[in-house]
């Protein structure tokens, strides 16, 4: 990956692995837009998206990625952004939606994308970096404990009612597990490391790799 032209950084994750604040700190440390499942979702409801009707927003008024993006600033930057969205199994329509988000996030600047569609969307895209976050199940049950405050076997409930949902929705769209490394460039095991540690790993990755 090339760091001085505009790039994706798209990180999946495992729920309670700290992956998606690694995504937000990452997009702060490198100074680009971050986006994940919860903003795609606020997104689309505030402006009633669908894959046609952004196409209908772009052929009406060339400045619409504006609203868009002024909106997406007051989510990010919101103090009831939530931590974690649940995770629902779309339909098509709603995939492509998706897609198209963030394909057009991408197109306007360099960003960092945290969600479960990220490689699969951007597996061909140009100076893209994919990367796993990962962690031990004790980890993130511990995790999930501490920042839902809730027992551990709700905890254990949710990490398996998430992996499973997710595993799921990779598997609708593509031939592939979200578990299969040859997915990523970067994998990052998180049992060792605090969220500030992995960000600065990606960096140190991408500082060694860059073209």
């Amino acid at each position: 990956m090339n760091k001085n032209e505009k790039f994706v950084i798209t990180i999946n994750r495992e729920v309670g692995s700290g992956g998606r604040t690694v995504g937000r700190l990452l997009a702060e440390k490198l100074g680009v837009k971050y986006c994940d499942k919860a903003v795609i979702d606020g997104l689309t409801q505030k402006f009633g998206l669908s894959p046609e009707r952004i196409e209908e927003i772009k052929a009406q008024k060339k400045s619409w990625w504006n609203d868009i993006n002024n909106y997406y600033q007051t989510l990010v930057n919101s103090a009831s952004y939530p931590m974690e969205a649940e995770v629902k199994l779309d339909n098509a329509s709603m995939f492509e939606t998706e897609k198209s988000i963030l394909q057009e996030i991408a197109t306007q600047a360099s960003c960092v994308i945290a969600g479960r569609t990220g490689f699969m969307v951007f597996r061909e895209w140009p100076n893209h970096l994919s990367v796993f976050i990962q962690a031990s199940l004790e980890h993130r049950i511990q995790r999930i404990m501490r920042r839902r405050n809730v027992s551990e076997q709700e905890a254990r409930d949710v990490i398996a009612k998430m992996d499973a949902t997710r595993e799921t929705y990779i598997k609708k769209y593509e031939e592939t597990s979200r578990y299969d490394t040859r997915n990523y460039q970067l994998v990052i095991s998180m049992d060792e490391l605090s969220e500030d540690d992995a960000a600065e790993i990606i960096i140190d990755y991408i500082n060694r790799t860059s073209k």
